[in-house]
């Protein structure tokens, strides 16, 4: 950081959505002694709530741009609004989202997604797949770095000494010890135990169920999900319109709002800015160290 005030980077994310309002709301709520801003976007010709390929094709342009500015020294932290993925597609966008690209963009090959609201820190083993894909395309070496980028992350940024760590089981009940599958003896084991070689304080697998249970009631600090919806729904019962999307890995921070475009309400002027709010007070928290 070149200075006491870090320089947030901000996308305005696909411009038919409902990006620069909760921009402009989340920014009114913000301390500037802390932090300075900049706001990337593009003009673009397109209707609130239409998708297209220009503003997909725009929104791409200025993830670019943002990453260049912090390789650039020019900002500390990026913070982005939501693209739609259908929209990026039309304009030839080959990745499953925001998290895929910045990492191509930055060459990290060990990445992974923490989403966090009040207690909960939950980060995905597996993230966009089909739940009939998850159990085919599971392995020990993907729980095992996140389990290490979640602790390295904990110990950095959130200065947290000593991280406990969660491990959800991939099925119910945990297999019952291998009465309906193997999983949990076969992968999720053996990356806890390569893990706990370094990382002490690690528990699971565990029923997912009963491990959330003890989650919300603050006995760990993070929480290894198997795939996208165990993890997510929960947290999004916990709050929502707060949660907040981290990337893990990468040579600096990123965070996001933990939703979508909202296509459905867009121009309309009533987005909820609150996960921005917290996106953007994350970053500057994270950037000052």
């Amino acid at each position: 950081m070149r200075n006491k005030k870090p320089v947030i980077a901000i996308t305005i994310g696909d411009s038919a959505g409902i990006g620069l309002e909760i921009i402009k709301k989340a920014l009114a709520h913000q301390d500037n002694s802390k932090a300075l801003f900049l706001v990337i976007g593009e003009k673009v010709k397109c209707k609130p709530g239409v998708v297209s390929a220009a503003s997909g094709k725009a929104a791409i342009g200025c993830i670019k741009t943002a990453v260049d500015l912090i390789k650039r020294g020019k900002a500390d932290a990026l913070v982005t609004a939501p693209i739609n993925k259908e929209a990026a597609g039309l304009a030839g966008f080959k990745f499953p989202g925001h998290t895929e690209y910045l990492a191509y963009l930055t060459g990290t090959k060990k990445f992974a997604m923490m989403l966090a609201v009040d207690k909960l820190r939950v980060v995905l083993a597996t993230r966009h797949i089909a739940l009939k894909d998850v159990a085919k395309r599971l392995n020990s070496r993907q729980i095992y770095d996140a389990i290490i980028l979640t602790s390295a992350t904990l110990k950095k940024y959130f200065k947290i000494k000593n991280p406990k760590i969660a491990v959800c089981a991939l099925n119910p009940h945990a297999g019952e010890n291998g009465l309906f599958s193997d999983e949990e003896k076969r992968i999720i084991m053996p990356a806890i135990r390569n893990a706990a070689r370094t990382i002490k304080n690690i528990t699971g697998p565990m029923a997912a169920d009963a491990l959330f249970y003890r989650a919300y009631r603050g006995e760990f600090d993070a929480e290894i999900a198997m795939y996208h919806d165990q993890g997510l729904i929960p947290l999004k019962m916990a709050g929502r319109d707060s949660a907040v999307n981290i990337t893990l890995g990468l040579p600096f921070i990123r965070t996001s709002p933990a939703h979508g475009t909202a296509f459905d309400i867009a121009g309309k002027g009533i987005a909820d800015p609150s996960s921005m709010i917290e996106a953007i007070k994350l970053a500057i928290k994270m950037a000052h160290g």
